[in-house]
């Protein structure tokens, strides 16, 4: 069986462009793969920055992390305001005022109290 000659450009690309291979251990690899992800790179790209060849901002892991999880827990906040914030309207201007102290919460309690705020099927079973 004759072996396939290159063409004499191919023979110019391999010259000009050597293979480098070598083995890392599975856990490099998943930090090499979830590093090419986030910063959208190639596996040749990574190894010019850890070469010091190509001078890019490459974000840390914790960073991207943080920076998820940051913004998770703001859109948790605003939705739980959303939900759960006892809010009412100024008697003067209207805009919503939310309910955070206790002396508001007590005097709330106090008022519902007062005039028989309840449960509808409690105030309907009177």
């Amino acid at each position: 069986m004759k072996k396939k000659s290159k063409t004499p450009s191919r023979m110019k690309y391999e010259q000009s462009h050597p293979t480098v291979s070598f083995r890392v251990s599975k856990e490099l690899y998943d930090r090499l793969q979830a590093v090419k992800e986030a910063e959208g790179k190639s596996t040749t790209d990574v190894l010019k920055v850890g070469a010091g060849l190509l001078e890019v901002k490459v974000r840390k892991e914790k960073k991207i992390r943080d920076q998820a999880y940051e913004e998770g827990r703001q859109r948790g906040v605003e939705e739980a305001k959303d939900r759960y914030a006892v809010t009412y309207p100024c008697r003067v201007c209207g805009k919503e005022i939310v309910v955070t102290g206790d002396h508001v919460k007590r005097a709330i309690k106090t008022y519902m109290r007062e005039h028989g705020w309840g449960h509808a099927d409690c105030v309907n079973r009177r």
